[in-house]
């Protein structure tokens, strides 16, 4: 069994903009790419976790979020990076799914997929719902200052769980989680 990192997408890699529903409307966040690489060579499985209930909202076709998902690769390429699989929730939050975060449907159909224990992996976020999904399973969890996180901090330090590093940006948390693992490999 090995560990990986999952990742939100939204406020996490890229820009939040609410319904990303054009690939021309992508931005990765600053530092981003270059942070996903450093995963890719120390050959720990990116894989990406998304809520994407602008699908059944009807605000994108599954196409189009494919073309957005295109983009994003389009655009870690250029960082020398990439992700190693996209999970996505095409549920509206009505549904009571058990995909979409808080939910850990995700994460579990990618452990199952790519041989991951969830124990050793960690979840990194800008929201309450990507840490919690991640606490279900047992992952460590990361909440990024980007996207919704600032105002994600003052609400868990105040209704908790609070998460298990607060990093400035994925930069900050892939030198975190890294360095965890060197640590408890005995590498240091």
């Amino acid at each position: 069994m090995k560990w990986a990192v999952f990742m939100d997408r939204d406020g996490t890699v890229n820009e939040e903009v609410g319904y990303l529903d054009d690939p021309a409307g992508l931005r990765l966040l600053p530092g981003a790419g270059e942070a996903i690489r450093r995963l890719n060579a120390a050959r720990v499985p990116v894989l990406l976790v998304t809520n994407q209930s602008a699908i059944a909202r009807g605000y994108l076709p599954a196409a189009r979020l494919q073309a957005v998902h295109q983009e994003l690769a389009r655009q870690l390429a250029a960082h020398g990076a990439h992700i190693d699989h996209i999970y996505h929730c095409p549920h509206h939050p009505d549904e009571n799914c058990s995909c979409r975060k808080p939910q850990p449907g995700m994460l579990q159909q990618a452990a199952a997929e790519h041989g991951i224990e969830l124990a050793d992996s960690f979840i990194v976020g800008d929201k309450g719902t990507d840490l919690e999904a991640g606490r279900r399973v047992g992952c460590r969890t990361v909440l990024v200052l980007t996207g919704y996180g600032p105002d994600e901090r003052r609400r868990l330090e105040t209704a908790g769980p609070r998460p298990d590093f607060v990093a400035r940006d994925l930069s900050e948390a892939v030198e975190w989680i890294l360095t965890r693992q060197r640590e408890e490999a005995g590498d240091d």
